[in-house]
């Protein structure tokens, strides 16, 4: 069984558990995904499959993806992602992953990209104290020191300071799979995942 699934982050909505306890919760249409791609040590040197989500017209694709899907029997697809597996061989193109494989599955790591944020200052993006709001004070919003004096005469690599927040891979582990819809292709997560509506994110198994 192949332990990851594309999706499409829906939103987040609430519902009721067994205790009547409300539980937030993040609805992701996952799948079905088709494997396009199986990758052995004897062909690539590693054992992986490649699967796809999402339905494109023909004309939207280019020819060498066009070359690659007709290569391997499958209908073309939006979405690919490559998923390390231990056997490959267990594995054909065509194969389904499906939501009902998660059905006896209690928690998942959910894979995306966050939401943008632009360039941002220190106390937003790095949660950094601001100085004293008190008159003639002419440190309020600023980063403050970034470095030494004589040694070593330089900034660090890596120092927190102001620039470019959100849009970068994250991951969230250990989320608990509330409920899974087989007839509508949902997942109900609980909590927040990354991405804003519409987001594409892979949900694996955890």
């Amino acid at each position: 069984m192949v332990n990851t699934i594309i999706g499409r982050k829906l939103g987040m909505t609430q519902v009721w558990d067994e205790d009547d306890n409300v539980v937030p919760v993040t609805v992701v249409q996952a799948g079905p995904c088709t494997v396009s791609q199986v990758k052995t040590k004897e062909t690539d040197g590693y054992e992986a499959v490649q699967i796809g989500f999402g339905d494109i017209t023909a004309k939207h694709v280019n020819k060498p993806m066009a070359g690659h899907f007709a290569a391997h029997g499958v209908e073309p697809m939006r979405y690919l992602r490559e998923v390390r597996v231990d056997n490959a061989s267990e594995y054909s193109t065509g194969d389904q992953v499906t939501v009902a494989d998660f059905a006896e599955v209690k928690a998942v790591d959910v894979i995306g990209t966050s939401k943008g944020k632009g360039f941002q200052g220190t106390i937003k993006r790095w949660n950094f104290s601001r100085g004293p709001m008190a008159h003639g004070s002419r440190n309020q919003r600023k980063p403050g020191s970034i470095g030494q004096c004589a040694y070593p005469a330089r900034v660090r690599k890596g120092l927190h300071m102001a620039g470019h927040m959100g849009d970068e891979r994250v991951t969230v582990k250990n989320l608990k799979l509330v409920r899974v819809d087989a007839e509508q292709n949902l997942m109900l997560i609980k909590g927040a995942v990354p991405g804003g509506k519409n987001a594409i994110v892979q949900v694996r198994m955890a």
